[in-house]
């Protein structure tokens, strides 16, 4: 990776996903290493264009974490003011 603008995106958009992980479901640790060995995989790419491509897939992931999050919280706080609704 030649751009370092690319090159500070990428470590940007790693540190990102690092910090929402740590409210994934299934544990810090999966996602770490999932996260992890995802980026490990395309560590040898070299076009710039592919890069982006793969930074623009990294940010929707952030944009569905933040969703399931969202819904999450939202599931919470409804089992809080309303009983069962069954």
């Amino acid at each position: 990776m030649s751009n370092p603008k690319l090159r500070t995106q990428v470590i940007e958009l790693y540190k990102n996903l690092l910090h929402l992980g740590k409210e994934y479901p299934k544990g810090y640790p999966y996602f770490r290493d999932r996260c992890k060995a995802a980026f490990l995989k395309n560590k040898d790419v070299k076009d710039e264009e592919e890069i982006k491509m793969l930074i623009f897939r990294g940010e929707f992931v952030i944009k569905e974490l933040e969703a399931l999050y969202m819904l999450r919280k939202y599931r919470t706080l409804k089992k809080r003011y309303y009983e069962n609704d069954s």
